[in-house]
């Protein structure tokens, strides 16, 4: 068997890259096509994302186990290690089935040489795991396979909370659906998917959500083409109704791509929507959601910092900041910003949010309301942000977000996995007359 067929070996050799620097996402999307086995897929996602969520558990754990370090070159064996300790570890596989399979996965890298070494060190590790496995448990950093720079992060800003933010970001994240209401209820969604033989059920604190019971492939679903639907978790599906939409409206959505913000908005209210996004090479995909969706907005590339390259100098009744951010609290979703996210990161991020909220501050009109959004849990980022930022501006007046998270600052925050969402903040900010 080749690596083409082996969802092992396409595991190990997309691992390695994702931990050499590439995203996640990326990688899986163009990595998963080469599997035409629905169940191959499904094993290669999950190896891939939990590789990626344990690499800084188990990557040290064969520091210590094997006896000369594996070259570069040979960075998808090492990999493929990983994923060996993945299999017994935390996806529970039979240890003999995934020994085996792990070491024909070796074979079909073309890396045969290195059988003998899957082998023995994955039959090693299963006679010694739990001394391995408590010797692993005393760092906190191996423990909860997060790098120490996050961890004293969320330390310092939840310290009440960081054991369950670091515990609900090594667990998968649910398949949250955004009903579009311009097509479909969500109760008459969910019917159709109960005659499909798919289970959900309708959260209390996501009134156009549904939350599926299992994993799957949403390409599949009923009303996909249709644009019944799209795939949106339930923090983000907030930010609509904090924009207190109005019919008419002028709204800007200030960093669009890939467009779930900008779709909702449309689905909520006949509004005339501005989806802007500095890189023009998200924007194809932002258009095609929104076509699906049968949606329409006025797309267009533009740096949000520099409006005066594409705004018309009409002010905006809403704005939304859904600003650029160190992604901390979805990591459930996208585990390699453990591995690529780094402290110093988080000030040049800051300084781009100033940028972009003292930017676009003048184009909101007298009245009008600006929502800033940021995937964040660092209070940097988020309360931090925020407060400084009214203290910049005399006219802008802060509105407590009605949603039941922790209070933030002016703003509020979910912290990952709470009723079952990502880590997701909110603010609201009013212009006053």
């Amino acid at each position: 068997m080749s690596a083409g067929a082996n969802p092992r070996a396409l595991a190990a050799q997309a691992l390695a890259e994702v931990v050499a620097g590439k995203s996640l996402r990326a990688v899986q999307s163009a990595t998963a096509a080469r599997l035409d086995d629905a169940r191959d897929r499904a094993l290669f996602t999950a190896l891939l994302h939990e590789g990626a969520r344990w690499w800084l558990r188990f990557d040290v754990a064969l520091d210590a186990m094997l006896e000369r370090p594996l070259r570069e070159r040979d960075a998808d064996i090492r990999a493929l290690l990983v994923l060996g300790l993945v299999q017994v570890e935390i996806l529970r596989l039979s240890d003999y089935a995934a020994v085996s399979a792990t070491v024909e996965a070796a074979r079909a890298l073309r890396k045969p040489s290195f059988a003998g070494l899957v082998n023995a060190l994955l039959r090693r590790w299963l006679r010694e795991r739990e001394a391995c496995n408590a010797r692993l448990d005393r760092d906190a950093a191996t423990a909860t396979a997060h790098p120490p720079w996050l961890i004293a992060s969320l330390q310092s800003d939840w310290p009440q909370e960081a054991a369950a933010i670091l515990a609900a970001n090594n667990r998968a994240a649910p398949l949250w659906l955004r009903i579009n209401r311009r097509r479909v209820t969500p109760a008459g969604f969910a019917a159709q998917l109960a005659e499909a033989g798919v289970a959900c059920r309708a959260p209390d604190d996501a009134p156009d959500a549904l939350l599926l019971e299992s994993s799957l492939d949403v390409t599949g679903l009923p009303g996909y083409a249709q644009g019944a639907f799209a795939v949106q978790d339930g923090a983000a599906q907030q930010a609509a109704a904090l924009l207190d939409l109005r019919a008419g409206q002028r709204v800007l959505d200030a960093c669009a791509a890939p467009g779930g913000k900008s779709a909702h908005i449309l689905e909520s209210a006949d509004v005339r929507l501005t989806a802007l996004d500095a890189d023009a090479r998200r924007l194809p995909r932002l258009r095609e959601n929104l076509q699906r969706l049968g949606l329409a907005a006025d797309v267009r590339a533009g740096d949000a910092a520099t409006p005066r390259d594409w705004w018309d100098g009409v002010a905006f009744d809403r704005i939304l900041l859904d600003a650029p951010c160190s992604a901390t609290g979805i990591i459930r979703r996208q585990p390699d910003v453990k591995l690529h996210r780094r402290a110093d990161d988080i000030s040049a991020l800051c300084v781009t949010q100033e940028r972009l909220l003292d930017a676009l501050w003048p184009l909101l009109g007298r009245g009008g309301r600006l929502v800033y959004a940021t995937c964040s849990v660092l209070a940097d980022e988020n309360a931090r942000q925020v407060d400084a930022f009214l203290g910049r501006h005399a006219d802008a007046r802060g509105v407590q977000p009605t949603l039941p998270w922790h209070a933030a600052g002016a703003g509020v925050q979910n912290l990952p996995g709470e009723s079952g969402m990502d880590g997701f903040f909110y603010a609201l900010v009013e212009k006053h007359n």
